[in-house]
């Protein structure tokens, strides 16, 4: 188990978060290892909801990161496919355990949000601090 001082702002256990931080990256890993190597159009295909530009940036990031590698092949028309890397595979159980947390305390994590905002949009109590100062205005 790690000490708490393991954890702190410039710690190398936080590289893992955040090279997945942006939103379609970890789709993108996950899809490349449940599939295997594939071109931009299929990941497309089988992601579904990612625009092509968001795509070829997670690439670009992925890539960047050492996550997944673009294979061109010397065909006619040029073909590219992305695989994982030996890091990116290796992302892949921490993925499917924080799946696991996430099915399990997704609804947790919802209602505590919704509680947070319902807290800041209620009008907040006047303290009576406040109402005598308001009542009597200085001189």
């Amino acid at each position: 188990m790690s000490a708490p001082a393991d954890y702190t702002s410039d710690c190398r256990a936080r590289v893992a978060f955040e090279v997945l931080a942006n939103r379609w990256d970890s789709v993108v890993v996950f899809t490349i290892g449940a599939y295997g190597p594939m071109r931009p159009a299929v990941l497309l295909t089988r992601i579904g909801g990612i625009s092509p530009k968001a795509l070829n940036e997670a690439l670009r990031r992925l890539e960047y990161n050492g996550l997944v590698e673009r294979r061109p092949f010397r065909e006619t028309p040029p073909r590219v496919d992305y695989a994982l890397t030996e890091a990116g595979d290796a992302l892949l159980e921490p993925m499917r355990m924080m799946g696991h947390w996430a099915t399990r305390y997704a609804d947790a994590v919802d209602a505590a949000q919704e509680r947070f905002e319902a807290r800041r949009r209620s009008p907040q109590p006047t303290s009576s601090a406040s109402l005598v100062k308001a009542s009597n205005p200085p001189v």
